[in-house]
């Protein structure tokens, strides 16, 4: 995307507040128009000064009170200005923000699996950020800029044609140095916004893992692969604003150039009585009026090149294809029991590399199924493409009868309960943590869900109980507590049909044993689906799934699998052949 279509699409953000526009537009022409009529009153107050003794101070009085109140009337439409563009500015930037924050809940899985979280937060924070500045500076800059050059023009041909020609010749020759600067800086800029995207990635990803970067003594390593990075961006963040900033000053010398040709012209001008003291004097502040917002473009262009940057890396989130929409003629799957067919699915993440194929399997309501294997054999794939967080390349997944590509996702998924190996809970109280699935749950419901999940007793033992409110993460919790909650949240939503993927992963085994109890109540009649490593969590299971490379090779109970001697009754004794 070209800078040009960057900024053409951001004003089409700014369209939203026509009134701000229209509102700053007048107020830049009323403070440019009070700028541009100054410098002719101080030419005629001048001009009233003719030598010593000959003041005409009477004349000079009424013309600086009125300069006062033109620049009074300047200034205030100029604060005018500032306050409405400011708005602007920072109005339409939170409603990208908006949009970006809808549109990643709208992206499939799959972005979120592929790009580092640190990025997406960067474009969050440090892009919009520069947007925000970008056009905060580049639309007051462009719009009083605009307007000063017209004007000045106007008055300079008003006082001398010749003159104004001379100035008008220096404009493109500015123009065409700032635009040989600026046009090898972008790619700097650009670069710079990738790398530090990527810098806030590392730093997000090593704050996250600090646990076990200091448990395998990686200090080192990690901060010498900051500083690389970090380098990096240095390096490149120097040639950019060096770059950048190259415009400006170049950009004045030749502004200066063109103001002492016009003082020589406009003094020999003077002795061959053609413009006054006081038109010449007026005409060089007309032409600095005139410089001035080339100038400033060029200062401000450093601000304008990293926003065009950022604008680039936010649009190229908000132009990713979303997750797609439900037909017009999807049904709602009813909140029930319901037979679960595998019908020859086959799936890849990669185009080259074949995960599931040929994979078919029926699970009868209130089936306990539990999937076993080792890493990479495609357990979690199975219940993301029933999710429909990624759909099936082949064959077809059906609940109940229908193709779960016919149903709406939120009925499906709102179908199942999950719960995760990873648990998340976000920085409210405990109560709305678990009230999450349920926004409306009573205290009653909600104290009901944490003693059945064994959560109560440590909840109750919190300076707060209820109301104590979590970090971020709840960081402030043991992996165990957490993973309590998750799972009592999961019990208040009370789904049909559950997902327990590594669910008591996280969870000491006493603790393990005083839940499992509560899984068995809560999956009783339900369709359930258990992934585990810790095999002895399972045992209990209507159907046991031993998964390699994708496909089923194993299928029974836990006792049918232990006499069948293969690869499930292999990972069992592993794990138990010290008993």
């Amino acid at each position: 995307m070209t800078a040009w279509q960057a900024w053409r699409r951001l004003i089409t953000y700014a369209e939203t507040y026509r009134r701000l526009a229209i509102g700053s537009v007048i107020a830049a022409l009323i403070s440019v128009a009070a700028s541009v009529a100054g410098p002719l009153l101080i030419g005629r107050a001048i001009d009233h000064m003719v030598g010593p003794g000959t003041v005409d101070f009477h004349s000079i009085g009424g013309i600086l009170f009125g300069l006062a109140v033109v620049y009074a009337i300047g200034s205030f439409f100029g604060w005018l200005l500032t306050y409405w563009t400011n708005k602007l500015s920072y109005q339409t930037v939170n409603r990208m923000r908006d949009d970006l924050f809808d549109k990643l809940n709208a992206l499939p899985l799959k972005f979120h699996d592929r790009t580092p979280h640190g990025d997406t937060i960067s474009r969050f924070i440090n892009d919009m950020d520069a947007v925000s500045d970008g056009m905060l500076q580049g639309f007051s800059t462009f719009l009083t800029g605009i307007f000063t050059i017209a004007g000045s023009i106007a008055f300079m041909l008003f006082i001398s044609p010749l003159m104004t020609l001379v100035v008008l010749i220096s404009a493109p020759i500015s123009y065409y140095v700032a635009r040989f600067i600026t046009t090898r800086s972008q790619k700097l800029f650009r670069e710079q916004a990738k790398l530090l995207g990527s810098l806030n990635g590392y730093a997000e990803e090593t704050i996250g893992g600090q646990k076990v970067v200091q448990a395998f003594h990686y200090e080192e390593h990690t901060a010498e692969e900051f500083r690389r990075r970090n380098e990096d961006l240095y390096k490149v963040g120097v040639k950019s604003q060096f770059n950048g900033s190259l415009a400006n000053p170049t950009t004045r010398l030749v502004n200066n150039i063109t103001f002492t040709v016009v003082a020589i012209i406009g003094s020999l001008d003077i002795i061959y009585g053609g413009i006054s003291v006081g038109d010449l004097s007026s005409f060089l502040i007309y032409s600095n009026l005139f410089a001035k917002p080339f100038n400033e473009v060029t200062g401000v262009l450093t601000q304008i090149q990293a926003a065009t940057a950022s604008l680039n890396r936010v649009f190229s989130i908000l132009d990713q294809p979303s997750e797609s929409t439900d037909a017009p003629e999807a049904r709602k799957l009813v909140r029930k029991q319901a037979t679960i067919e595998f019908d020859q699915v086959a799936f890849r993440y990669t185009p080259d590399r074949p995960l599931i194929t040929d994979f078919s399997l029926t699970v009868p309501p209130g089936t306990r199924v539990a999937i076993v294997g080792r890493t990479g054999a495609g357990k979690t794939t199975l219940v993301n493409l029933l999710m429909r967080f990624y759909d099936v390349e082949e064959g077809s997944i059906r609940v109940d009868g229908t193709d779960i590509r016919s149903m709406t996702r939120d009925s499906l998924r709102q179908a199942f309960g999950m719960v995760l190996q990873e648990t998340w809970l976000y920085g409210g109280t405990i109560r709305e943590n678990i009230a999450y699935g349920k926004p409306g749950a009573t205290d009653e419901e909600i104290v009901a869900a944490a003693k059945a999940s064994r959560a109560h007793s440590f909840i109750k033992r919190l300076p707060e109980g209820y109301d104590t409110r979590l970090s971020t993460s709840g960081d402030n919790l043991s992996g165990g507590q957490k993973q309590l909650l998750t799972i009592a949240r999961v019990m208040l939503a009370d789904p049909p049909m559950l997902i327990l993927d590594e669910a008591t992963s996280s969870i000491d085994t006493r603790t393990e044993q005083l839940i499992q109890q509560a899984f068995l109540s809560l999956m009783e009649g339900r369709t359930s689906f258990v992934i585990a490593h810790r095999l002895s969590t399972i045992r209990e299971s209507d159907m046991i799934l031993f998964m390699e490379n994708g496909n089923i090779v194993e299928k029974g109970t836990h006792d049918e699998l232990l006499r069948l001697n293969g690869g499930y009754a292999s990972l069992y004794n592993s794990q138990f052949a010290a008993v």
